[in-house]
């Protein structure tokens, strides 16, 4: 399923794009308005952020936004009840959320509930592929399973982590965690280069991108762009929510995907 979509702007020729927003932001209704303005506005796939309390990889962006929804009480069956509530008018929808979640929840149970919620993926940032075989075993048939990469994986393990992952190669473009960048380092092209010769799977980019001119910059080295950090801050800029949904609309058309 997943995988069809990087097929698709393939034959389209067009980068992938896979936008991110977390569930509950500022409200769990208005979040799920974000979602339909962003299925409307060119997203191929939606990544959806269940908030955690103690992340590892969200930058100062996407915790401040967390904490927002944790305050009002999130709770992840209510993330499932808005994401079933909405399904049929997504595009195809992968969950990121962090391992305790998962556990808490019981692996086959959150499996299960996601796909039927509509689900197609999911994101793990803590989960190691050498730690992964309970999730892996539990979600099979229910939904795929994306792993990370970053600059500092050594070719073997990324060898590895392609075989694990069931679409494609989420790449970090730097070390680090989430948030805008003005300007990505020289590593990052030489990096995914490296991950290009490594793997036939699809790899998509994320982790500071927030303009035009890095897409531009990435579009021949990768298959998708994820942008999560500065579409929460061009939605937050707004004081209402009329205006907050224009900003999104925007920021993807300055994108150019």
């Amino acid at each position: 399923m997943i995988a069809s979509i990087f097929e698709k702007a393939r034959k389209e020729n067009r980068t992938m794009l896979m936008p991110y927003f977390p569930v509950g932001y500022p409200t769990l209704s208005r979040s799920k308005k974000v979602f339909l303005n962003l299925a409307k506005n060119g997203a191929d796939l939606l990544e959806v952020g269940i908030p955690f309390s103690d992340p590892i990889a969200d930058g100062p962006v996407i915790q401040k936004a967390s904490t927002v929804a944790l305050k009002a009480g999130l709770k992840v069956e209510q993330v499932f009840g808005a994401l079933n509530d909405i399904k049929k008018k997504l595009p195809p929808t992968i969950i990121m959320t962090y391992y305790n979640l998962l556990y808490k929840n019981g692996l086959k149970n959150f499996a299960r509930k996601a796909a039927k919620a509509g689900v197609k993926g999911v994101i793990v940032p803590d989960l190691t592929v050498e730690e992964a075989k309970d999730w892996l075993a539990a979600s099979r048939d229910q939904v795929e399973t994306i792993f990370l990469v970053a600059p500092t994986s050594s070719d073997a393990r990324i060898k590895k982590i392609s075989k694990a992952s069931s679409s494609f190669l989420y790449c970090v473009s730097l070390t680090g965690v989430t948030g805008a960048r003005n300007k990505l380092p020289k590593s990052t092209y030489v990096f995914l280069k490296r991950v290009r010769s490594l793997t036939k799977k699809p790899i998509a980019v994320g982790f500071g991108i927030s303009k035009r001119e890095q897409v531009n910059e990435l579009r021949p080295l990768s298959d998708g762009i994820i942008v999560g950090s500065s579409l929460i801050k061009a939605y937050t800029k707004a004081k209402t929510e009329t205006d907050s949904l224009k900003n999104i609309e925007k920021f993807i058309k300055r994108l150019g995907v």
